[in-house]
């Protein structure tokens, strides 16, 4: 076939295409709008226009959710591109290294990463439908990739709540059932995780999955759609400030260029919108964050509704807002954004290859050392990103050094890593990197401190210079299990050594842990050591051979010991090398809790630690036998005044005959001493009043001095406590509150030291630092024969801060 005819046979069946194809009204069998429209539902429309429409449209499924929801991404663009769609990438990628010629503008829509913002789901099946037929010539030069849904999960769990509770047809009225959720919304992943805060972290499986197939694109142009409350329009870009400072001029400019067009069609309409506002570009986890660093355009579009919507509510001003108001809002904008790319193809090419030069960052090199395990981890991390890592081949680099904040000096071996500046991913390093990221504005919509070597707790120098550096080689650990070994040792200063161990107890095997220093056979051992003995496990028919795999599994080296007798420290039969319980721990849900909070612990024990837990929900605890457990954990929530005077009586008795209580932030709030337990809130002197009047635009601005959001600080630690086992005598905490305690009596794990703590990375207010000084991190508290572990920080935080899980795991396994 003559490429003339094969030219006019695409044309040709590109218009039979769009004439056959239903619209989403017509497929679904109601209006688009009038019903929310479950996932399957949304699958099954997206499978039939990639049947209908083979030529132009292309349908596959990247992953799936913990409840085994598909997940989507549908690929269309004009049938000449399509049938070259993957030379098309492969150009389009070479312009990472600055070879490429890619002449396709690539735009990638992002819908539903909140389940309760249902209205962006709805909108991309009007999307894509137009752009199969009406909006088709924006395709002769752009690929658009389209995901109807980031967050299957959430969104059913929305859907389905709202069909079954919605009046009939539907209530205006926002007091009604219809818009107001319970505790469980919508808005979350199956763990209750936020992933809209887990694009760098990937904590999660949709993250982790939908990641895979983003560095293999690339996008020019990323949209993360999202709703807000049903009193706020809609927002669009230009994004508000702080702009991080590696964010191009190209990059800020071409949001106003988008803006304007979308502002184009809203003013046609008179609909109302606003820009340049709450929403910035600095913290690096969300969808519009995360691909601005890696170059592309990354915008967040916020549509007023939000799980409050519904079909149909009244605002506070008494208009009604249905939800095909917000269809026709997203769908707007969507198509604008690649009408936009569209006509500015050429543009977004140069200037991607541009981005990918080598960039004059201030620091050329990160190198880290210290806790293998952490090490691997990070390395696990990286390799997600795809960014590039080695060994250096220096024994010493010099710049500066993030554990004392000043410039000098760090031995470095082969077990240490350097991540550079000098590769594709340049730009994405120095702000996962950077020890303290540049604020032009100290009102942001998050936290502002993340630095990846804080978070992890190795020894870190940033150098201005690029260290040489050479390829990692892969650690193996080969243990001999055998009848002649007393005992076998090992480390504990790690999550994997945490997982290790919950695997041994999962299998019957029992274990001890060192509770001071020793000395065996020429080598030395720290507090929280691990000692797996052949005589505790004697009737264990399966111990050499469970030990043997699950050592394996984990990389841990075991060192054997021949006798139970110490040169130093404790002998193995004495009471202060003690049997490790296998605890039956449950967590609190529901009111007050924090349901992110209540899900970052469940994912922990889940997905991470894999060691089974009980959930009792707050609406029957108080019908459970306590004695059952071990262990409860409160997350952190607003409990207020939740718990009464008999509810706090119980909770005391129970630790007071034994169990342990593990309180996490919020949830100090409603047992401290007021309440029954010995915490102790921190008094600080009143503030000065400040007589002169204060314009009422400075609101903002004063009360962000009494704010935290997200900052670093540098906490001392007891680690010979056993909250503390494993820990150096240093700990970068990640602080997310002004929120303060007094030390206790005893049992001071981690705390502040001084009046005025200067945080190491990040914002806090003036008037909050004065707060936190001298205060409390984490700690034990003994009530009776049991223990209460205070928790003031989040060790948890989004699941990322690698170096704060040791002590939450210290809290189940090491404190007794």
């Amino acid at each position: 076939m003559t490429r003339f005819l094969f030219s006019l046979f695409l044309l040709t069946a590109s218009f039979l295409t769009a004439q056959s194809l239903k619209s989403p009204s017509e497929f679904l069998g109601y209006e688009l709008g009038t019903e929310f429209t479950r996932h399957h539902e949304v699958v099954d429309y997206f499978e039939y226009l990639a049947e209908q429409a083979p030529d132009m449209m292309k349908l596959t499924t990247y992953g799936q959710t913990n409840e085994r929801r598909p997940l989507l991404l549908a690929y269309l663009s004009s049938a000449e591109n399509m049938s070259n769609l993957e030379q098309i990438r492969e150009e389009h990628l070479k312009d990472l290294d600055e070879n490429g010629n890619g002449s396709k503008a690539i735009v990638w829509l992002s819908y539903n990463v909140h389940g309760n913002e249902s209205v962006g789901t709805e909108s991309s099946m009007q999307t894509i439908y137009e752009l199969l037929t009406t909006k088709k010539s924006y395709l002769e030069n752009t690929v658009v990739i389209m995901d109807p849904c980031i967050n299957p999960d959430g969104r059913d769990r929305y859907s389905n709540w709202y069909n079954q509770y919605k009046n009939a047809p539907y209530q205006v009225d926002p007091n009604s059932k219809e818009h107001n959720e319970g505790w469980w919304s919508g808005r979350s992943n199956h763990y209750m995780f936020d992933l809209n805060r887990d694009w760098a972290w990937l904590t999660q499986v949709e993250s982790q999955q939908r990641l895979k197939v983003y560095n293999k694109w690339l996008p020019h142009v990323h949209v993360d759609f999202h709703e807000q409350g049903v009193d706020n329009p809609y927002y669009f870009a230009p994004a508000a400030e702080p702009y991080h400072e590696v964010i191009t001029d190209f990059q800020r400019d071409f949001q106003v260029t988008l803006g304007k067009n979308h502002a184009k069609y809203f003013d046609a309409n008179g609909w109302f919108y606003f820009t340049k506002e709450f929403f910035d570009l600095l913290y690096p986890s969300y969808g519009d964050t995360y691909p601005t660093y890696n170059g592309a355009i990354g915008m967040t579009y916020e549509q007023g509704g939000s799980g409050r919507g519904g079909l149909g509510v009244i605002t506070s001003i008494g208009d009604t807002l249905t939800l095909k108001d917000r269809i026709a809002h997203h769908h707007t904008t969507g198509l604008s954004t690649v009408e936009v790319s569209h006509l500015n193809a050429d543009k977004l090419n140069t200037e991607f290859r541009k981005f990918y030069q080598n960039k004059n960052f201030k620091y050329k090199s990160y190198v880290m050392s210290g806790n293998a395990d952490h090490i691997e981890s990070l390395k696990q991390l990286l390799q997600k990103h795809q960014i590039r890592y080695g060994v250096p081949t220096s024994s010493t680099v010099k710049g500066y050094n993030y554990q004392n904040g000043t410039n000098g000096s760090m031995s470095v071996s082969n077990n240490s890593l350097v991540v550079s500046t000098n590769q594709a991913k340049g730009t994405l390093v120095k702000v996962l990197f950077e020890p303290d990221a540049k604020l032009s504005d100290s009102v942001t919509y998050d936290i502002t401190a993340w630095s990846l070597p804080y978070a992890y707790g190795l020894n870190s120098i940033a150098s201005t210079s690029l260290i040489p550096e050479s390829t990692p080689t892969s650690k193996t650990i080969t243990n001999t299990i055998n009848n002649q070994v007393y005992a076998y040792i090992a480390d504990w200063n790690s999550m994997n050594d945490a997982k290790f161990l919950a695997a041994l107890l999962k299998s019957g095997i029992r274990v001890r842990k060192a509770h001071h220093p020793f000395s065996l056979e020429g080598r030395s051992f720290r507090r929280g050591s691990l000692i797996i003995t052949k005589g505790d496990n004697q009737n264990n028919a399966d111990f050499e051979s469970n030990l043997t795999a699950i050592s394996k599994a984990f990389k841990q080296e075991l060192v054997p010991a021949s006798t139970g007798f110490v040169d130093s420290g404790k002998d193995f039969g004495s009471p202060y090398v003690a049997m490790i319980n296998d605890p039956k721990i449950a967590v609190l849900s529901g009111e007050p809790t924090s349901t992110l909070r209540f899900g970052e612990i469940w994912h922990f024990f889940e997905q991470q630690l894999k060691y089974p837990i009980t959930v009792l929900d707050s609406e029957y605890v108080n019908r459970v036998d306590l004695d059952t457990y071990d262990i409860l954990i409160l997350p952190g929530g607003r409990y207020g005044a939740h718990f009464n005077e008999g509810q706090l009586s119980k909770l005391k008795e129970w630790v007071s005959s034994g169990g342990k209580l593990i309180a996490m932030g919020g949830a100090i709030d409603g047992i401290d001493g007021d309440k029954g337990f010995g915490i102790k809130k921190k008094e600080t002197d009143e503030e000065k009043t400040n007589n002169q009047p204060q314009p009422h635009s400075n609101g903002q601005r004063e009360r962000i001095k009494n704010a935290i959001t997200g900052a670093i600080f540098k906490a001392k630690v007891d680690n010979t406590h056993p909250l503390a086992y494993g820990y150096g005598s240093d700990y970068f905490t990640l602080k997310l509150g002004n929120a303060s305690y007094d030390y206790l009596n005893s049992g001071n794990a981690a705390y502040l030291v001084g009046e005025n703590p200067k945080q190491v990375s990040g914002f806090a207010g003036s008037e909050a630092l004065k707060k936190i000084g001298n205060t409390l991190v984490y700690g034990v508290e003994n009530v009776g024969q049991g223990q209460v572990v205070y928790m003031v920080d989040n060790p948890l935080f989004r699941g990322f801060w690698e170096n704060g899980k040791l002590f939450f795991a210290n809290a189940l396994f090491m404190v007794d």
